[in-house]
C-alpha cells in the first residue's frame, strides 16, 4: 500500500480541521503530532473496515467547526 493512499482516503471520509490536514499534508514536526497522526491512522484503518470506500463521498454529511464562526 502507497503511504498517501491512506491520507487521501482519509481526507474524503473525515471532516478534519485546517491543522489535521496540515499534518497530514507536512508530516509530524514533534512527537505528539507523531501520536494525532499514528491516532488518524488507526481511524482511518477502522474506517477501512467498514468499507467506506464503496460509499460515495457525497453521501456523507459534511459538518461545521462550531468553534469558527
Amino acid at each position: 500500500m502507497n503511504d498517501e493512499t491512506w491520507k487521501i482516503q482519509y481526507k474524503q471520509w473525515k471532516y478534519l480541521k485546517p491543522y489535521q490536514i496540515q499534518l497530514i499534508d507536512d508530516g509530524p514536526k514533534s512527537q505528539s503530532q507523531s501520536w494525532l497522526l499514528n491516532s488518524m491512522w488507526g481511524e482511518w484503518m477502522d474506517l477501512k473496515k467498514l468499507n467506506l470506500s464503496e460509499i460515495p463521498t457525497n453521501d456523507i454529511p459534511s459538518r461545521t467547526d462550531p468553534w469558527e464562526s
